[in-house]
């Protein structure tokens, strides 16, 4: 039960602060929301404050705020309502509901760089037999400083420096045993590997485990303001690529991309790691959901500002006609992409379940 409402929470904070970027935009412009809603389906609470109707619905998988005059359908010409605006200020309305939830992410980020993270250091807690660090000399209990002259302090920055060495058949490592410094010349077995892109890359290994040794490291605030939008435009990039590797089908979807039991079943994971984890998720998730709303689908954000392009470049509102025609087909394409996601988490979640009751 304490891992739903911890899902619901993470899921609710995310949606409230989309929607939120919607909704304070609109009111700066001067376009009257009407409504301000949590979840879809049947109406659990709705309170009017001013001219808005705060609502909490039934199943908590999304939200929306309704502005006046937000169709050609409802639209009257009057000049608080959304579709009186010029195009220019109806796309800030749009695109500030995931500007909202990248900032969000890359503060939530930085708040973790900043109050500190749990890492591993480079102490060795293990030797792989065969390999070079095990022939070169290479102790359990040996803290590891330096690769070839470059300084590492934790396992992550060790790993990078190691495995970017995919063509070098030795490296220079420098090892810190008691109060002595060792420098050794350590072979390195070349590996071929798949990068979570999917990629084939071959990488350089030592042949060592890490050790149980765990520090807290915290940056500055400027540092970690700093880090905090370095992960963010990482984050993002990684994620265009992958949307790309997908949509050629150099990346596989079933094993990319999750839903709402994913997401379920990993804050559930997150939650019992601590804070930190669970805060990183947050961020993660808060930077995916900009990424995935900004996507030139129709119904999703990304799609309103396609036909915002269109509009202004014909000079003139599509007809309704048209604009109820992309309506279905978009909310066709997610709803497909909903099951479709669906059924791979079910499948990656209870697989081996499904396959044994229907085998007995």
């Amino acid at each position: 039960m304490i891992n739903l409402f911890i899902f619901l929470f993470v899921l609710g904070v995310l949606i409230i602060v989309h929607e939120f970027g919607h909704f304070i935009v609109a009111k700066k412009i001067g376009v009257r929301v009407e409504r301000f809603a949590l979840g879809f389906g049947t109406q659990l609470f709705c309170r009017k404050k001013g001219e808005t109707d705060y609502c909490i619905n039934a199943v908590p998988l999304g939200g929306y705020v309704k502005m006046a005059g937000d169709s050609l359908e409802e639209y009257k010409g009057k000049k608080y309502e959304y579709m009186s605006q010029p195009p220019g200020r109806r796309f800030w309305i749009i695109a500030s509901g995931a500007l909202l939830n990248y900032i969000m992410g890359a503060v939530l980020l930085s708040f973790i760089f900043f109050f500190g993270y749990p890492t591993v250091t480079t102490n060795v807690g293990g030797l792989l037999d065969g390999f070079g660090a095990q022939s070169a000399g290479i102790r359990v209990g040996d803290r590891i400083v330096a690769v070839d002259g470059e300084k590492v302090e934790y396992w992550d920055d060790l790993q990078k420096v190691v495995q970017s060495k995919s063509t070098a058949p030795s490296a220079d490592v420098l090892v810190l045993r008691g109060n002595r410094s060792i420098r050794l010349k350590v072979k390195l077995r070349q590996k071929e590997v798949e990068n979570i892109l999917g990629e084939k890359q071959s990488i350089g290994i030592l042949g060592i485990a890490p050790g149980q040794d765990i520090v807290i490291v915290k940056h500055g605030v400027f540092e970690s303001a700093q880090l905090g939008i370095q992960k963010t435009w990482g984050m993002t990039v990684l994620t265009y690529k992958a949307l790309g590797r997908m949509v050629t089908g150099k990346l596989s979807m079933r094993e990319s991309v999750t839903g709402p039991l994913g997401i379920f079943l990993i804050t559930s994971h997150a939650a019992r790691l601590g804070v930190v984890a669970l805060l990183h998720l947050m961020a993660v998730l808060s930077i995916s959901l900009a990424i995935f709303n900004l996507l030139p689908l129709p119904i999703l954000d990304g799609g309103h500002i396609v036909l915002l392009g269109i509009e202004k470049l014909r000079g003139k509102y599509l007809s309704l006609k048209a604009e109820r025609i992309i309506n279905q087909i978009g909310l066709t394409i997610i709803l497909s992409l909903a099951a479709l996601v669906t059924f791979n988490d079910i499948s990656r979640a209870f697989g081996d379940k499904i396959i044994k009751f229907f085998t007995k």
